[in-house]
């Protein structure tokens, strides 16, 4: 049971709906951990910034590895609804999230996103070393910028216990 109740198009303000129009409009829906987050335009703001930053790593990794990289950060966070997006994103790009096959700069990726979760202050000399034999130091500050902000989202999901969106159910991991 969420622990936030999902904000609701009608009595809110214009702003708030505004926000809901524009998720709809690029989405083609607004999903609950959005809903939740319209509680406060700020807390919402400042966690859309994930797409510009996902666009700015498109420019150098692409669609499959970012994918991969997110959805490593969130299974390792253990976040249900963040988790089973990307895993809904892979499968129906025809992978297998569970045995995925990856190249050397997708492993050191999921590697990296994984280890930020688990051990942020230890991120080891190797994998780093790793991670410089594929990105550029500013390269390094947007995939790093991204798995922070990628652990908020799955911070709000998991904390308020947001409810898994109904078109996610069939993709959950079984």
């Amino acid at each position: 049971m969420p622990r936030i109740t999902l904000v609701e198009y009608e009595g809110t303000s214009a702003e708030i709906k505004k926000e809901f129009e524009d998720q709809i409009s690029k989405n083609g829906r607004i999903t609950n951990m959005k809903r939740t987050l319209l509680h406060s335009l700020p807390a919402f703001h400042a966690l859309m910034e994930w797409y510009p930053l996902r666009t700015e790593l498109l420019g150098f990794i692409s669609e499959r590895g970012l994918n991969l990289f997110a959805h490593a950060i969130s299974a390792e966070n253990h976040c249900l609804v963040c988790s089973t997006f990307f895993r809904k994103i892979l499968i129906d790009g025809g992978d297998n999230p569970d045995n995925p096959r990856i190249s050397e700069k997708e492993q050191v990726l999921i590697d990296f996103g994984r280890q930020c979760v688990t051990e942020p202050n230890g991120v080891d000399d190797a994998l780093f070393t790793r991670l410089k034999g594929f990105f550029d130091e500013k390269q390094i500050v947007l995939l790093t910028a991204f798995t922070g902000l990628m652990i908020a989202t799955n911070l709000i999901n998991s904390v308020l216990k947001v409810d898994l969106d109904e078109y996610l159910s069939d993709y959950t991991k079984k």
